[in-house]
C-alpha cells in the first residue's frame, strides 16, 4: 500500500512540475531502458523483454505521456534480419494492445554490433507490421544516422538524407528527433554524440532542421555532451529559426 501512495505522489508530482513548466505530453519524450531487445533470438530473453517494454508503456500512460522512445533491437548474430524486424514489430503489437494512448517512438541508431534500426529500410518494415499506425512512429537521431551512413554535412546533404526518409518511411511517422553532432566519423557505425557545431556534422544541419516547418510541432531533443553548454546551444537553435535579418 505504501509503495501504490507514493506511486501516486510521484504522478501528481510530474503532472503538476509539467504544468508549472508549461511542457505539454507531446512535448516529452521518455527513453526505455536500454537493456530491452524487442528482437531478441532468445525466447525467454524476448519475453522479459517484452514484459520491460509494457511496464514503460504503462508508466508513459499513468504518467499522462503519449510517446516512449526506444531502441529497436539486436539479433545478436543468431537469426536474419528479417526474422529480427519481424519479432520487433509483433513487440510493439504486443505492446500497445495491453496500453492506451501510447505511442511506440522507433529511434534509428549508428548500427553498432549487431543491432538493427541504422537504415530507413529497418525502420519502415518495422512499422508496416505493426497493426495500429496510429501508435507507431520514428525518432531520428542525427549523429546515429550520420554514423550509419547518411549525410548531414550541408543543406544539399540533408535535403537528399531526408528525400529518402520520406520515400522509405515517410514524414507522417516523425515524432521526434535527438540533435547530436557527432565525434564518430561518416559512415563508422559508431555512436559518439559531439556538441552542436564541434563535430563532423557541423552547424548547417541544425540550421536547416530548424527552418524546415516539417520538424515543426514534435520534441526536439538535446543529447549533446557538455550540460555546460546546454543552454547556449538551445538559444542558438532558437536564433536558427529566424530569418538573418532579425538574428
Amino acid at each position: 500500500m505504501a509503495r501504490r501512495a507514493a506511486q501516486r505522489r510521484d504522478i501528481a508530482e510530474f503532472k503538476a512540475a509539467c504544468e508549472k513548466y508549461h511542457f505539454g505530453p507531446g512535448q516529452i519524450l521518455p527513453h526505455d531502458s536500454y537493456l530491452i531487445n524487442l528482437g531478441h533470438p532468445v525466447e525467454e530473453a524476448l519475453e522479459k523483454s517484452r514484459d520491460a517494454f509494457i511496464d514503460e508503456m504503462t508508466r508513459c500512460q499513468q504518467l499522462g505521456l503519449t510517446l516512449l522512445n526506444f531502441h529497436p533491437g539486436s539479433h545478436l548474430q543468431q537469426i536474419p534480419e528479417e526474422e529480427c524486424l519481424a519479432r520487433i514489430a509483433e513487440s510493439i503489437n504486443i505492446a500497445l494492445a495491453k496500453t492506451e494512448g501510447v505511442t511506440a517512438v522507433i529511434e534509428n541508431t549508428a548500427g553498432q554490433g549487431s543491432n538493427l534500426g541504422f537504415k530507413f529500410e529497418h525502420l519502415a518494415p518495422s512499422i508496416d507490421g505493426v497493426e495500429d499506425k496510429s501508435r507507431v512512429g520514428v525518432c531520428i537521431d542525427t549523429c546515429h544516422a550520420f554514423a550509419a551512413g547518411y549525410d548531414l554535412r550541408s543543406a544539399e546533404a540533408c535535403e537528399k538524407t531526408f528525400a529518402a526518409f520520406e520515400r522509405i518511411v515517410g514524414f507522417q511517422y516523425l515524432r521526434g528527433m535527438h540533435l547530436n553532432d557527432a565525434k564518430s566519423a561518416f559512415g563508422s557505425r559508431v555512436d559518439r554524440h559531439h556538441s552542436l557545431g564541434e563535430g563532423n556534422i557541423g552547424h548547417d544541419c541544425f540550421s536547416w532542421i530548424m527552418q524546415d516547418s516539417r520538424f515543426d510541432g514534435i520534441p526536439l531533443i538535446l543529447e549533446t555532451i557538455n550540460p555546460d553548454i546546454w543552454a547556449e546551444e538551445i538559444a542558438w537553435l532558437r536564433r536558427s529559426r529566424l530569418p538573418k535579418w532579425r538574428k
